[in-house]
């Protein structure tokens, strides 16, 4: 299938299998909202044949207190439970 036969989803899925991206990034080259982003990731996720791929996310970490055990690893979270800062670095995702 021709690049822009593809549809987003299939363009996401296939630049995760190529290389690690946080959702904002994925957000910012397909041209999509980042909960956009976040809604393919988990839609991929499912669709993902088990014994042959799936999909990793290195888990959101707080840059102030280096907190990492989010409970929802598919959506950045909005503060840390932790220490309550607001800046927490978003999850990275993969297709292995």
């Amino acid at each position: 299938m021709r690049a822009e036969e593809e549809t987003t989803r299939q363009r996401i899925a296939d630049r995760l299998r190529d290389d690690p991206a946080p959702a904002g990034t994925l957000a910012r080259e397909f041209g999509v909202r980042t909960a956009t982003v976040f809604s393919h990731v988990e839609h991929i996720s499912k669709s993902l044949d088990p014994s042959d791929e799936q999909l990793l996310a290195a888990p959101p970490e707080c840059r102030d207190c280096g907190f990492t055990d989010f409970d929802d690893l598919v959506n950045r979270p909005s503060r840390c439970p932790d220490c309550k800062s607001e800046n927490v670095e978003e999850p990275v995702f993969t297709i292995e």
